[in-house]
């Protein structure tokens, strides 16, 4: 379905999902606008400016996430917008205002007033599985879906300030869109990778370099199922063209434990020195393997863990990220 001529912006557009976002986008005949972080950077600009249709229908614009007028600029014009840009930090966080949470909430909700100023018909905002888990009080023979949120008070007493910032920022999101009438769906991706346009990793991949190396971390707070950049991708374009999509929409190839991604790292790749983890490494959580039921609606085919994984791990090899 071509979409040529349709203007709509990607912030965060230079990462490892936008990316994916933005080339989907030009398949489809979209002109895009698209956010970087700084644009004499050759890491978030050369593979964008790369892709086809890119000479034509491409837009870079340098924002900040906390400069109104930066969002503003990169929005105008436009009548969708895919807000992908937030700091993502599953490590240790020294400043979590300042390199959390301000980033994730202020700049979702600046990026939604330039969006209702600019009279975008729909805003698409990345969201996370960590906006969903953890979730201790959710009862135990129920499997997670999108009625579930991450309990903000845990977060605060652990320290858990990636999913805080996740968590607060949809939330401010969703009251922002009824206080304004603004049009917004959410997609929640959970562990997302796959083969990388761009030349930087994100944390997810970071995940899977450390495991090849032998980390024995289990991400007990951080994982709910693994699924491939392109879903991503084309979760993010179908929420935004069909017009019947509202809401959350988790977005795994299934609800899984970290343990159950392991193992299958492990089968399929024993020339590494993969860790043997618990089966549960996820206390408590239900998989099933029609969680994203949603987006499988709306017609995606989950691409399944083990080509998830071969695409990743044959993408580092040949980028030299592992040997």
């Amino acid at each position: 379905m071509s979409k040529q001529g349709e203007v709509v912006c990607v912030t965060g557009g230079s990462g490892c999902i936008g990316s994916w976002v933005v080339r989907l986008l030009l398949d489809r005949g979209y002109t895009v606008h698209a956010t970087v972080k700084d644009l004499k950077d050759d890491g978030e600009t050369k593979h964008l400016e790369a892709l086809e249709g890119a000479q034509t229908r491409l837009r870079l614009f340098q924002i900040d996430l906390l400069d109104y007028d930066s969002i503003s600029a990169a929005v105008h014009g436009c009548s969708g917008v895919f807000h992908l840009a937030s700091p993502c930090i599953v490590d240790q966080v020294h400043d979590p205002e300042k390199e959390l949470l301000d980033p994730a909430i202020k700049g979702t909700l600046n990026v939604l007033t330039a969006a209702n100023q600019a009279g975008v018909k729909r805003v698409v905002l990345t969201s996370s599985i960590s906006a969903i888990t953890p979730s201790p009080t959710w009862p135990a023979d129920v499997v997670k879906r999108e009625d579930c949120w991450t309990d903000v008070e845990y977060c605060k007493q652990k320290g858990l300030w990636y999913p805080l910032s996740k968590t607060l920022a949809e939330k401010a999101a969703w009251e922002f869109a009824e206080e304004k009438g603004l049009d917004v769906v959410v997609v929640n991706p959970g562990t997302v990778m796959g083969d990388v346009i761009s030349p930087r990793l994100n944390a997810s991949m970071l995940m899977l370099v450390r495991l090849l190396e032998g980390c024995t971390e289990t991400y007990e707070n951080f994982f709910m199922g693994s699924v491939h950049f392109k879903d991503v991708a084309l979760a993010h374009v179908l929420v935004y063209e069909n017009k019947s999509a509202t809401g959350r929409h988790l977005c795994v190839e299934a609800i899984s434990h970290y343990g159950d991604f392991v193992s299958k790292v492990a089968e399929l790749y024993p020339e590494y020195k993969i860790p043997s983890l618990p089966k549960d490494t996820q206390p408590g959580l239900l998989r099933e393997k029609t969680g994203a039921k949603k987006l499988m609606d709306l017609g995606i085919d989950f691409i399944p863990m083990d080509q998830i994984i071969k695409d990743a791990v044959e993408c580092l090899k040949s980028k030299g990220f592992i040997s």
